[in-house]
């Protein structure tokens, strides 16, 4: 079906401003016209009697095939991407990260080559782990032959690949210099190491205490400093994950102070609350992420910030691992349960059904949050709308329908789901990525 012409007639066409009922003819991959009425010979037709018809979603935060102390993140670029297209997902942003010694570009090249057989579009984010007297350079390189415009740092996770202040200005202004952006995980790691030892030490080891090691202050304090290295620097930030109303409180009043910085967050600090902590170890395990969930005044002042414009991105951070023989390995040490979870699969849909539905966001803020800003942000400039000389990456969205989440059924690669028995509105009944069909299931 590649290079295909597609004629979709009566699509409900929503962007991030309004919604339309048009035809859409699609033609060498790309958007070629829209129209009230289109009578033109097709390859493929499609009547969608009035379903949605949305750009494709762009998820701008996942770890494939991550290597960590307990294995590997349990989905792969192939699994991982037949994930995300089956939750309406089209695009994604991963990253690069060296070990110590090695170069940007290798490591960049070698992250390429583990996409082999990927079903989406893929993008990444770039980590400086340290400075060194070619960091630099290989940015500069990265930017101006490799595409890349956007690198990861780390205000946690000192010992392996979290950065010092110094160096963190230094990756700051040499991404100012190449007209790059600098996104950053915002978590004090000095508090967050004293008080896992501590904790430790006087035998806590249950889950309940991964949140209770990672505070929210600890998340404030980080994004405090990172907006200060903004202001100063003047170049702009981009804060992944951001899990606690107060952070996102910090954030409002630097943009309202035209410091221009984004914030991301992620549907399990929209929808959960750290009462899952209080279960048994394999049902608790599963939401040891970070930053942690938080409480549900944190919940309400994102979704607040959500509709205010402060948040521009929902992005999953997903990172799945299976409870056995991954999670259970912190089974008498909760700083050894593996970190992350999975919800690439998940995303569109629990936004949809708890964003949209709920009356909480628009169906063009759904739109604008899941697809246009990321595109916009990262410089994805053919990605994130319909319209006439855009990539055909699209999804054909049915709202007249319900099903619950479970391991059992998901294509996530992993034997949980921190959603287990959510209830969704909607399906993905059709994906396709620059104009090939990648999912058909009506």
């Amino acid at each position: 079906m590649k290079n295909s012409t597609i004629l979709f007639k009566n699509a409900k066409i929503v962007s991030s401003q309004n919604t339309q009922i048009a035809d859409v003819l699609i033609k060498n991959k790309k958007i070629a016209k829209i129209a009230d009425f289109l009578s033109v010979d097709a390859d493929f037709f499609y009547d969608l009697k009035e379903k949605f018809l949305l750009p494709g979603g762009i998820d701008p935060h996942v770890h494939m095939n991550l290597p960590t102390a307990a294995g590997f993140s349990t989905d792969n670029f192939i699994t991982g991407s037949k994930a995300a297209l089956a939750g309406g997902t089209t695009t994604l942003i991963d990253f690069v990260t060296p070990e110590k010694g090695q170069s940007l570009i290798e490591a960049y090249k070698n992250r390429i080559n583990e996409t082999s057989g990927i079903q989406t579009n893929v993008k990444f984010h770039v980590s400086p782990i340290e400075w060194t007297d070619t960091t630099g350079f290989e940015m500069k390189e990265l930017v101006e032959n490799y595409g890349v415009n956007s690198f990861k740092i780390y205000l946690a996770y000192k010992n392996s690949i979290g950065l010092n202040d110094k160096d963190i200005i230094k990756v700051m202004q040499t991404a100012k210099d190449l007209g790059a952006i600098v996104t950053a995980h915002c978590e004090n790691d000095e508090i967050i190491d004293f008080l896992r030892k501590k904790f430790i030490s006087e035998g806590k080891t249950q889950p309940i205490y991964h949140p209770l090691s990672r505070p929210a202050d600890a998340e404030v304090e980080a994004i405090k400093k990172m907006i200060l290295f903004s202001e100063y620097i003047q170049t702009p930030i981009y804060i992944v994950h951001v899990s606690t109303k107060d952070g996102i409180d910090e954030i409002a009043k630097a943009q309202s102070r035209k410091v221009k910085i984004f914030a991301e967050t992620c549907p399990h600090y929209l929808l959960l609350n750290d009462n899952v902590y209080n279960q048994e170890f394999n049902q608790a395990a599963k939401y040891v992420l970070s930053p942690p969930i938080r409480k549900p005044k944190d919940n309400e002042g994102l979704w607040e910030q959500i509709k205010n414009g402060v948040v521009q991105t929902i992005g999953t951070d997903h990172c799945p691992f299976n409870t056995k023989g991954q999670k259970d390995k912190g089974i008498n040490d909760f700083t050894k349960i593996a970190n992350g979870a999975g919800s690439v699969e998940n995303r569109m849909l629990l936004l949809y059904t708890y964003g949209v539905k709920t009356g909480k966001i628009s169906m063009q803020k759904f739109i604008e949050i899941t697809s246009t800003n990321p595109a916009n942000i990262f410089n994805l400039k053919t990605k994130g709308k319909i319209e006439v000389g855009y990539d055909a990456d699209l999804i054909v969205f049915n709202p007249d329908f319900k099903s619950i989440i479970s391991a059992q059924t998901q294509f996530q690669n992993c034997d949980n789901s921190i959603y287990e028995g959510y209830e969704i509105d909607g399906k993905i009944e059709k994906a396709f990525v620059n104009g090939e069909i990648k999912i058909n299931n009506e």
